[in-house]
């Protein structure tokens, strides 16, 4: 195929299915000045970023990175770096599919892949969003219990109607969701920074713990952790998520230029928004490093640590229920933002996978349902028992690590297709170190996966 021809091939891919775009009540619905300068034209496609970094922040998050710090010190910071440069380079490739196809990640598997075959993509995918949601329903109904002493089971209700305000949202622009997720962040990200400024980390060993150490490999427990928290960070959802809202911009396809600026400004976007979570990340596992580090505390539940913040034989001077407090404000901060963006992503997973065509309102009523259900289901079986239900989350991480590949590769093969991407495929480098980052996350989480079942290899 001929250069020129490659050309009008991609531009026009999007236009040879009309009505399939992805989210279409957004899509393409926020106007980019064509002649404005750097940092107008950065701020207006500022915010599909944020509603991706969420998912790399969420409540699934929390456990594996304070305990990171609590058993191992600064050593596995090194880990947060390594996650958080592989979840730009996904990102960024997820969002360069979108916007130069005109269609998401889900829609692109189910054309290519058949029907029988994108259905059992589709289950799987589904899995994973009810996997991410259980964590982030989990985290939003303890919040809810320790700030307010709302019963479990009734949070995880009250949690199940915010699918309700996402609708409202959606009404007044998604700028407003972008802003609305954006302060939410911006909460967890103050509140853990003035926690750590509390704790007084050693700044030296803080920063010698994003050097790589040989004991990651070495240690077994060491190297159990570190994969739960690749596995907690690199989230199957925000691949389609990120492929699917990075085309709320409009952006004229035909106009070889725009495509590239908007490739350009979308990347920037996500990477300062993905700096975030690293930041966020890093803050977690140095509040446990230096708050419970050879305190020998039980550190395995929400729950655990909010009570840990409290206690000055565990934390020391610095304990009180304000501690506490601002712990569960910023845990349900974090569940509410990872929520809206799971719903989102249901949706899209639904939409491109099986086509499904039932109004908005009952689309992401259906999606939180599935979610929610299994939650509640578990929740009234054990009686609201905390630990009991935070169990869960384990066996979450799991489905997130079955359901990665399924993403990633037709990611990494979609983007590297010349047919598909014209000029705007990946470059070699970038092609190679995906198809290897690829490959270490597959077997990783196979690792991961064996060790979490007590299979010994």
């Amino acid at each position: 195929m001929a250069k020129s021809s490659r050309k009008e091939h991609q531009v026009m891919f999007a236009e040879e299915e009309a009505g399939s775009k992805s989210l279409d009540e957004i899509n393409g619905s926020i106007e980019v000045p064509k002649n404005a300068g750097f940092w107008k034209t950065l701020l207006t496609y500022t915010g599909p970023g944020i509603l991706i970094a969420v998912g790399y922040m969420d409540p699934g998050n929390w456990i594996t990175s304070i305990a990171g710090g609590a058993q191992f010190k600064y050593t596995l910071l090194t880990v947060v770096l390594i996650s958080s440069l592989t979840a730009m380079l996904l990102q960024a490739m997820a969002a360069r599919l979108g916007i130069v196809t005109g269609k998401d990640l889900a829609q692109l598997t189910r054309e290519r892949t058949g029907k029988v075959t994108g259905f059992i993509l589709w289950i799987i995918t589904e899995l994973a969003i009810m996997a991410t949601d259980v964590a982030e329903i989990i985290g939003s109904a303890i919040a809810l219990e320790l700030l307010f002493k709302i019963p479990l089971i009734v949070g995880i209700i009250v949690t199940s109607a915010d699918v309700l305000i996402l609708l409202l949202l959606m009404r007044l622009g998604f700028r407003k969701i972008e802003a609305i997720v954006a302060v939410l962040v911006a909460v967890i990200l103050m509140v853990f920074t003035y926690e750590v400024l509390l704790s007084q980390p050693d700044v030296g060993q803080m920063l010698q713990g994003y050097i790589p150490s040989p004991t990651i490999l070495t240690n077994r427990s060491e190297l159990y952790l570190a994969l739960g928290i690749v596995g907690a960070t690199v989230m199957p959802h925000d691949l389609y998520l990120g492929s699917s809202i990075s085309q709320t911009r409009a952006v004229d396809r035909k106009d070889p230029k725009a495509v590239h600026r908007a490739i350009r400004f979308s990347t920037i976007d996500s990477n300062i928004q993905l700096s975030i979570a690293f930041v966020v990340n890093s803050l977690l596992l140095i509040l446990g490093a230096a708050l419970f580090f050879g305190t020998n505390s039980d550190l395995g539940r929400f729950v655990d640590l909010f009570n840990a913040l409290q206690d000055s034989k565990v934390v020391g001077a610095i304990a009180s229920p304000v501690l506490s407090m601002l712990f569960a404000v910023a845990l349900l901060a974090s569940g509410q933002s990872s929520t809206i963006t799971g719903t989102l992503a249901g949706q899209i997973i639904m939409e491109g996978f099986i086509r499904l065509k039932m109004p908005l309102w009952a689309q992401r009523l259906l999606t939180r349902l599935l979610s929610v259900t299994p939650v509640l289901i578990f929740a009234i079986i054990y009686k609201g028992n905390e630990a009991k239900i935070e169990g869960l989350l384990t066996f979450s991480q799991v489905f997130l690590s079955v359901a990665l590949p399924f993403a990633v590769v037709p990611l990494v093969s979609y983007t590297s297709n010349e047919e598909l991407m014209g000029e705007f495929k990946n470059r070699a480098w970038v092609k190679y170190a995906a198809w290897f980052v690829t490959i270490v996350l597959i077997i990783l989480n196979i690792w991961l996966i064996l060790q979490t079942f007590g299979i010994k290899i």
